[in-house]
């Protein structure tokens, strides 16, 4: 992918292809922006069924250009048995990363699609949720190709995944990874999602969907019950934001981390960087992140048991301050504790100007591995990132949501321009979001430029056990060896990485012109009419 692409009527842009057309065919046919996204979110639940599925969580900003957007958040609440006592009886010190005792949250996504299509039907949206889960039906029913990445992921993770109640038979063929471009079909899936278009996103919390789900379940030995299923809700939130000269930058309230995101990117405006690529450029990224993360991490989690309000976190004063600890020479020493995860965005404006950027996961690849046979369904873990002892608002109690990498984004600028951007990649998605942000809103770069560029990755993400400073092969040596001589703790990763995260991003200029840009690093596409 090297150039952007351009539209006047509606574009689209998801890290797989098929996501990416299925959304667009809602355009054509007179559907709005939150329409196409969700689309193309129920299409990637099929064809990305490593990345995402309909048993994890989501996030949306929904909004115009002139207006505040606003935030659903479908993210799903720990089970009324998961205690840390349930997970001493079984003799854990720690909550599994896979497996049953993995799947102990409910799963917000689809009440998130249902949130979202009242919002868009209060914005004129007319298309019923049955027409835009067709693809994602017909692609289950009747087969996808097997993209490399589920490939290479499945056969990485087998050891892991393969015991676990449901996966072989779903995701396995023969007993070992299907090869790529090999025809998968989940049937299951396929009837459960036509169950939902027909019956409405309410039946996969409540009705006999809602049965189906808690007694697979259980029989898996997942504490997540039928209880816990018809008390998910989701609610609508005010975005947190911070203004940079000439914009305003939107992101996600906890339990995301959406506060890191515009952390960095208001500390880094702060530093007095004027050149793009170069050491500094990185350099004040990467220590920006730091910054962020070290807040991040003492802060944010259930947003009912946090002690401080991330919007003062956010103040110049605050900003002013973290951005002078910043050595413009010296790294300072890392690692903190890392963060992984596997994750789906996807983002589309429409021909009016609505534009919505949402993020939808499951946590690690396949989640907790868990999948219902009667549904198809594939359960997060999310809640594996909960703590079992301590104090703070990520420990495990009942009812608690759990900390969320995901992080949608949006921005408005003062001259008239609006943009959607994100991208999965646990860790690395407030650090991907930085270097595309900085590299076209700050420096003046294409937009599919910035998204192709080389990229860096501080921590871990995609299961990876280092924490180093990851560099695609593509920098200049003399700026990997700047790095390394500043103190950074480089290592060097192939190009076009996909741990560096599958990133896309939407714009909307003042004269309603849009471009799309997608990320090589997925198989996804933008696509405008």
């Amino acid at each position: 992918m090297l150039n952007t692409v351009r539209a006047r009527r509606g574009m689209v842009t998801s890290p797989h292809h098929l996501a990416s057309e299925a959304g667009l065919r809602v355009l054509r046919e007179g559907g709005n922006a939150v329409e196409a996204t969700l689309a193309m979110a129920a299409t990637l639940a099929v064809v990305y069924p490593h990345m995402t599925a309909i048993g994890g969580d989501g996030f949306w900003l929904i909004g115009a250009p002139g207006e505040t957007p606003v935030g659903i958040d479908a993210c799903g609440r720990a089970a009324g048995a998961a205690t840390p006592e349930l997970y001493a009886r079984a003799g854990l010190a720690a909550i599994p990363q896979r497996g049953p005792l993995a799947a102990n949250t409910a799963a917000g996504t689809v009440a998130g699609w249902g949130q979202a299509l009242a919002l868009s039907a209060e914005r004129g949206g007319t298309l019923p949720l049955g027409r835009l889960l067709e693809d994602a039906v017909w692609h289950a029913r009747n087969g996808f190709p097997v993209t490399a990445s589920q490939s290479e992921l499945t056969t990485q993770k087998l050891p892991e995944l393969g015991p676990v109640a449901g996966f072989a038979d779903s995701f396995l063929v023969g007993g070992a990874a299907p090869a790529t471009g090999a025809t998968m079909r989940l049937p299951a899936l396929g009837d459960t999602l036509e169950r939902i278009g027909r019956e409405g996103a309410e039946s996969f919390y409540r009705g006999r969907l809602a049965r189906d789900i808690a007694h697979d379940l259980a029989a898996a030995g997942s504490p997540v019950s039928l209880d816990d299923l018809a008390a998910c809700r989701t609610r609508r939130v005010t975005p947190l934001h911070v203004d940079l000269p000439g914009l305003r930058l939107f992101n996600f309230p906890p339990p995301t981390q959406g506060l890191a995101s515009l952390l960095i990117l208001g500390i880094f405006s702060r530093l007095g960087i004027a050149q793009p690529e170069g050491f500094a450029h990185l350099h004040g990224l990467i220590e920006a992140t730091k910054q962020a993360f070290l807040v991040r991490d003492r802060v944010v989690g259930d947003p009912d048991a946090m002690d401080e309000d991330p919007r003062d976190l956010l103040a110049d004063a605050v900003l002013d301050r973290l951005a002078a600890r910043i050595d413009p020479a010296r790294a300072l020493a890392w690692p903190a504790p890392p963060s992984a995860g596997d994750t789906v965005w996807l983002g589309a404006i429409d021909g009016e100007g609505l534009a919505a950027s949402f993020i939808q996961s499951i946590y690690f690849e396949f989640g907790s591995g868990v999948v219902l046979p009667q549904t198809g369904i594939v359960w997060q873990n999310r809640g594996s990132s909960f703590a079992l002892a301590g104090s703070g608002p990520r420990v495990l109690a009942p009812g608690r949501k759990p900390f969320h990498t995901l992080n949608p984004a949006m921005a408005s600028f003062n001259d008239g321009r609006h943009m959607v951007y994100g991208t999965m990649g646990g860790e690395g998605q407030p650090q991907t979001q930085a270097a595309l942000f900085s590299r076209y809103a700050m420096f003046g770069e294409e937009l599919q430029a910035a998204i192709t560029a080389p990229r860096w990755l501080l921590g871990r993400t995609w299961g990876a056990e280092t924490v180093t400073l990851k560099l695609e092969d593509r920098f200049a040596p003399e700026l990997v060896g700047a790095l390394r001589a500043a103190g950074h703790d480089v290592e060097i990763v192939p190009a076009f990485d996909a741990m560096m995260g599958h990133a896309g991003a939407i714009v909307r200029r003042a004269d309603g012109t849009l471009e799309g840009a997608g990320d090589p690093r997925s198989d996804g596409a933008a696509m405008g009419f």
